[in-house]
């Protein structure tokens, strides 16, 4: 039987993309699902179905707005009426369009309303979150959180200033936290993925000069893949990990080494 089997995931943007295979992986190993998004309310919803259907567990879907952190907290509220315990919290949700103008841009053209948005919708929506998510940890005697990350921070990508400095902070962020929450038997990681070839790579206007630069310095010979890491976030709330504590594990096919 599947350690998974009966527990609870929170994940942060599950309707498409890394989100997505993520919380397929769980729902596969028998953890019930509880995901936000952000606008489509029908898509959500049809996922929610098919999980149950396919998968024979419990899932539910909550609006969220990252751009308003503070909001997370009547979603954990809603979540415990659905669900007995939090067992796993995955900080993943992204924003891109319109609130990032001015944040994704070369540096000469950086903005601070984008800027603020970014490091709001990385940063801030991870603490808040967390912190909910930790409160419930605690009651049932502990569980692990995981930050989704970014090889930005340490390749140069172009346009990415913005976003890049954004996951350096989290990755931080993820140290205070583990250690602060380690008494409470909460594991805290990152999980830092290279270029994933997903919608929101698709909306970058640089998208195929990017892909073929990735795909040339990457010793695997390809894109990364939303499955990539979900492989990795199911680890890093497993048993398995159990020693791995303030780390971020990266996971981008060897490219950051080129």
């Amino acid at each position: 039987m599947s350690e998974f089997k009966g527990k609870t995931l929170v994940l942060s943007g599950g309707t498409r993309g890394i989100g997505r295979a993520i919380i397929t992986k769980f729902a596969q190993n028998g953890a019930n699902i509880a995901f936000t998004y952000n606008s489509n309310e029908d898509e959500a919803k049809a996922i929610a179905a098919e999980f149950e259907q396919t998968y024979k567990i419990k899932a539910r879907y909550y609006k969220l707005d990252i751009l308003e952190p503070e909001t997370y907290k009547g979603v954990f509220e809603a979540i415990d009426a659905d669900f007995e315990t939090v067992d796993f919290f995955i900080s993943n949700a992204i924003i891109s369009g319109r609130p990032v103008v001015g944040g994704f841009a070369p540096f000469m053209r950086l903005k601070p309303k984008g800027l603020n948005n970014i490091y709001t919708a990385t940063v801030l929506a991870f603490v808040i979150g967390a912190q909910e998510a930790a409160k419930r940890m605690e009651k049932s005697g502990g569980g692990a959180i995981v930050a989704i990350s970014s090889t930005g921070n340490l390749v140069h990508t172009e346009n990415y200033a913005g976003h890049g400095t954004s996951k350096a902070a989290l990755e931080i962020m993820v140290k205070y936290a583990a250690f602060e929450l380690a008494s409470k038997n909460i594991r805290v990681n990152a999980l830092s993925g290279g270029p994933i070839d997903t919608d929101a790579l698709r909306k970058f206007p640089n998208y195929e000069e990017m892909k073929a630069a990735t795909i040339a310095r990457t010793p695997l010979g390809r894109m990364g893949q939303a499955g990539d890491l979900a492989g990795g976030a199911l680890f890093l709330c497993s048993k398995d990990s159990y020693w791995i504590n303030a780390q971020t594990i990266i996971v981008d096919g060897g490219s950051s080494f080129t």
